[in-house]
């Protein structure tokens, strides 16, 4: 939760175990002055890069690794006012972008990639005050600019399912199509099916909306959303071993995707 000692603890926590794959790592610093108290709080997108200025191909990778400071799902108005542990709402996907880090380290794709775990994306309580980090990003993209973004966001849970999600096909057609077709050629068809799923505002909106085209992948059918039930025992290895087979397929294929509007 931004604001806290925690937050602090976890970002450096962050820093140090990217620092054992990527080739740099930097934070992203900025600030915002929260409406439910007036405090002014600190917060740092982590950006790290792996064969990011020889790549001809180059590809943002995004979570969140902020947690929601109110559990406004919750019925009881005292429960509500506490932060919730985000095992899946941010954790996950930053948990899969570790161990992709760490596999890449190991053997690099063609692909140059960028990971940037977001900061301030589920502050909140309203949409004005969420997605803070990815703002920031899309405000300062690197030169030359990528070729397209992926976002993870609750993609740990034990029944997964990700359809695709509207606002990412509207924005990124063809990279959605092509990393679902993609899905059913290694086996993980039922996964990621290719149908329609909720509407979602998510960190992909502010790049969308800079012209970076960027989908989100997330399953939005979990109940312990936004409560105290999101704790690690929500979730599933096997699913997050799922979204990293995907993506590690997808960018070890030869030549790399490059994203066409």
């Amino acid at each position: 939760m931004p604001g806290t000692a925690g937050h602090v603890k976890c970002r450096d926590w962050l820093v140090s175990e990217m620092k054992k794959s990527c080739d740099n790592v930097r934070l992203q610093e900025f600030t915002h002055k929260w409406s439910r108290n007036g405090r002014v709080l600190p917060m740092w997108n982590i950006v790290g890069e792996q064969n990011w200025k020889d790549a001809k191909t180059r590809v943002v990778l995004l979570a969140h690794w902020d947690t929601r400071p109110t559990a406004d799902m919750e019925l009881d108005s005292i429960r509500q006012s506490t932060p919730i542990a985000g095992a899946n709402d941010g954790a996950s996907g930053v948990a899969v972008l570790l161990e992709l880090m760490r596999t890449f380290k190991e053997k690099a794709p063609e692909v140059g990639i960028m990971y940037v775990l977001t900061d301030g994306e589920d502050v909140g309580p309203e949409l004005d005050e969420m997605f803070l980090g990815a703002k920031v990003l899309a405000k300062n993209l690197p030169t030359p600019r990528p070729d397209y973004g992926i976002l993870l966001d609750m993609i740990g849970d034990k029944d997964l399912e990700v359809p695709m999600e509207p606002n990412s096909v509207s924005y990124a057609r063809n990279l959605m199509y092509a990393l679902y077709t993609h899905a059913a050629q290694v086996g993980l068809g039922r996964t990621f099916p290719m149908v329609p799923g909720p509407a979602i505002e998510d960190d992909h909106m502010p790049l969308n909306q800079a012209g970076f085209p960027t989908i989100d992948l997330i399953d939005f059918s979990y109940p312990a959303w936004h409560t105290l039930k999101d704790t690690p025992d929500k979730c599933s290895p096997e699913s997050l071993g799922k979204v990293g087979k995907l993506l590690e397929t997808w960018f070890r294929k030869s030549p790399p995707y490059q994203f066409k509007k």
